[in-house]
């Protein structure tokens, strides 16, 4: 007779082994992608594309409780996902809709403060073009 241990030790394996493991492991990079954009600038972000990912994880969430087994594994990745592209949703928006022009201008110099140097290059050699120097 198998003892309970030997018992629990196959059930991990078969979970790890299985799809309902794979599946969600394969999924978080999407998740993680939404999240290691935040940080960048968001001049990138489709509006459309998030959104679809939204919905998309949305879905899948509901999806994930209500098959059986639960797969806890999968909510917990379209759940982070949900999150995140909220988070990317809500930058877009403001970015593109509710800032001013120089509002997005100071941000976007605050997330990179080399175009700062750049700029003023520019304007320096523009001024000397202007001034015949």
């Amino acid at each position: 007779m198998a003892s309970k241990a030997g018992r629990a030790g196959s059930e991990w394996i078969k979970y790890f082994c299985s799809t309902h493991f794979w599946g969600p492991v394969a999924n978080w990079g999407i998740p993680l992608a939404a999240i290691a954009d935040v940080g960048r600038t968001p001049e990138i972000i489709s509006g459309k594309m998030t959104t679809a990912l939204f919905i998309y994880s949305a879905l899948f969430m509901r999806f994930a409780w209500k098959v059986q087994p639960r797969n806890l594994l999968l909510f917990a990745c379209h759940f982070t996902n949900d999150c995140a592209q909220l988070t990317q949703g809500g930058r877009f928006i403001n970015y593109h809709y509710i800032m001013t022009d120089e509002e997005r201008e100071e941000y976007l110099l605050k997330l990179h403060p080399e175009k700062e140097k750049v700029k003023e290059e520019k304007e320096t050699s523009s001024n000397k073009e202007d001034t015949g120097v």
